[in-house]
């Protein structure tokens, strides 16, 4: 086989990979697309994964190889919703920025898209990531930072001064996430009345953030 014979190969093998990949993708997209819009017009108890893959046009069988269950597409769109939040976060940070005015602008952003689904839908959202961080801990699934919203806001801000350097950019997202996840599902159920999720939510980050600015107790030694 020629040298021109072996690269032509491999670039159709590239090219098959690629489509392969993308093929996957749209798949996945499509599964993850028809599974909301039944959830948002019948609710979550009563979609099974027969009627997600009527409405995607896909066996069980091809679901089920992307997700082994039902639970899986639904934290697949929990992920979806944080990675968007974090990619607010990540914009918000260019140039002069203030930690506070980007954890307010970031929340309200996530309410937006909170709002377009049915609170039940948002509980069980809540509940399956709490189902998803206890097999993480016990190894069962493997970490996953993408759920932490505010983790990297939190690093630059150490890095750039705009938090002191004794701050724990690491433990102070995931306690701030912490109070996003419990601040969805209670705003979710009614709780807040009146208040919105940012309102109440964005006050609760800003007391966290104000405790991890003072410094350290000093050390017994």
């Amino acid at each position: 086989m020629t040298a021109g014979a072996a690269s032509t190969g491999a670039d159709r093998g590239q090219r098959r990979a690629s489509y392969q990949q993308a093929r996957s993708r749209e798949t996945k997209r499509v599964l993850i697309q028809a599974a909301l819009s039944l959830w948002r017009a019948n609710g979550y108890a009563t979609t099974t994964v027969a009627d997600i893959c009527r409405a995607a046009g896909v066996s069980k069988g091809l679901f089920y190889f992307y997700f082994p269950r039902k639970e899986d597409i639904l934290y697949e769109v929990s992920r979806h919703s944080s990675e968007a939040a974090r990619d607010t976060a990540r914009e918000l940070t260019h140039g002069q920025y203030e930690v506070l005015a980007v954890v307010t602008a970031t929340l309200n952003n996530l309410e937006r898209s909170m709002r377009r689904n049915p609170p039940e839908l948002i509980l069980e959202m809540v509940m399956e990531g709490y189902r998803y961080a206890y097999r993480a801990i016990t190894g069962a699934a493997p970490p996953d930072r993408a759920m932490l919203i505010f983790d990297e806001l939190f690093e630059r801000a150490v890095a750039s001064g705009e938090l002191p350097p004794h701050v724990d950019a690491a433990r102070l997202a995931r306690l701030a996430q912490s109070l996003i996840s419990e601040g969805a599902r209670h705003w979710a159920a009614g709780a807040y009345q009146d208040r919105s999720f940012t309102e109440v939510v964005s006050a609760d980050i800003a007391v966290l953030i104000a405790g991890f600015r003072q410094p350290p107790p000093p050390s017994a030694g």
